[in-house]
């Protein structure tokens, strides 16, 4: 029997724990940061290799740490500190070292604070390390008293926290596409995987809550069913291949060829990151926040995703996020779209991996 294939039609883009610094103009001499500390040689290092040191040296640090970021033009990894002695530890390192005010602890205690008291639907929020802050977005939904008490409690947190307004709306894009469908809906599919030996795929936890089987056309016959599915607080989801069908590791490129994929891994805030999607094709952006958390309008609640400026667009949720052969993300939503721009939001794939007992494969 010959194998039909099925295309990686809804890919996504995405990175993990470090943001970089492109924009023409900025420089380390942010908020908050102190420039009266001695110059040591920096070590030039991969998105990938800064991630890796930025985790070593986040264990190093412990409580002191204040997260850190990858300057992609210089090609290193600056990592916030709040005093002169973590500083020395972290240039012997081979990093660069910034002088902050707030403690990595601190943000996480405010971002607490938003959740507790401003889990509004149409906002998110994220930890920049760049600025040394909790960064707050509200969509264009939320005015009147919503935004007077998510103003308030941003004002609360003082120089914790900032607040931004988005032109677009917070949500998850589920409507769109012709990757998978079932049931009316479309999505994209994000990464082949292997579990028990068995041929699976991954794709977003919205789309897996609301259908129960695919296909590869509106009107074909299915070639899989969900098998395992988390959405909200996660957004993954784990389908089963039940047809007779080709399913490469890759990720389509919609150039007449395609990106293979052979291992997942962490984003890096600052790294550069591509996004395939069955709506919107292929565009690229950088990861600008780990572990953000977002609060879609329709009052789902969704968090430890990354942040980044690739656009995305209904139809292009499941789809698959990654840098080179490396898996990173799910599509999982966001404000704005392919003309406007806007902030996309993705799954690790990673944890997904981890819930699932599944290998890229």
């Amino acid at each position: 029997m010959k194998h039909r294939r099925i295309s990686r039609k809804g890919v996504a883009t995405a990175g993990t724990a470090v943001l970089a610094l492109v924009a023409a103009g900025v420089t380390f001499q942010t908020a908050n940061a102190s420039d009266a500390v001695p110059e040591f040689t920096a070590r030039s290092l991969s998105a990938q290799s800064a991630g890796t040191l930025a985790a070593d040296l986040g264990k190093t640090l412990g409580a002191d740490t204040a997260g850190s970021y990858y300057d992609a033009k210089a090609k290193n990894l600056v990592v916030n500190v709040v005093d002169e002695a973590d500083a020395e530890q972290v240039r012997q390192a081979g990093a660069k070292a910034r002088v902050v005010q707030h403690t990595l602890a601190e943000l996480k205690s405010a971002r607490q604070t938003l959740t507790d008291k401003a889990s509004i639907p149409g906002t998110s929020w994220a930890v920049d390390p760049v600025s040394n802050k909790v960064v707050v977005t509200a969509d264009r939904t939320v005015d009147g008293a919503a935004w007077d008490k998510l103003s308030k409690v941003v004002d609360g947190l003082g120089a914790k926290a900032e607040l931004k307004k988005s032109a677009g709306e917070f949500k998850p894009l589920i409507a769109g596409g012709d990757a998978i469908w079932g049931s009316g809906a479309r999505c994209s599919l994000g990464f082949n995987v292997v579990k028990g030996g068995e041929p699976y795929f991954l794709t977003a936890g919205h789309c897996t809550e609301a259908v129960t089987s695919w296909s590869d056309s509106q009107t074909g016959a299915e070639i899989g069913a969900n098998e395992e599915s988390s959405f909200p607080g996660n957004d993954y989801g784990l389908v089963k291949y039940t047809s007779d069908i080709d399913h490469p590791s890759e990720v389509d490129l919609y150039d007449g060829s395609a990106q293979e994929i052979t291992q997942a891994g962490d984003a890096t805030v600052g790294q550069t990151v591509t996004r395939s999607g069955s709506t919107t094709q292929v565009h690229d952006g950088e990861v600008t926040a780990l572990d953000a958390t977002v609060n879609y309008g329709n009052g789902d609640v969704v968090e430890g995703l990354i942040q980044t400026t690739v656009c995305a667009e209904p139809g292009d949720s499941g789809g698959a996020l990654f840098a080179g052969d490396t898996a990173l993300g799910l599509t999982s939503g966001g404000s704005g779209d392919c003309s406007a721009g806007g902030e996309t939001f993705f799954q690790p794939v990673p944890e997904a991996l981890d819930a699932f007992g599944a290998e890229i494969g």
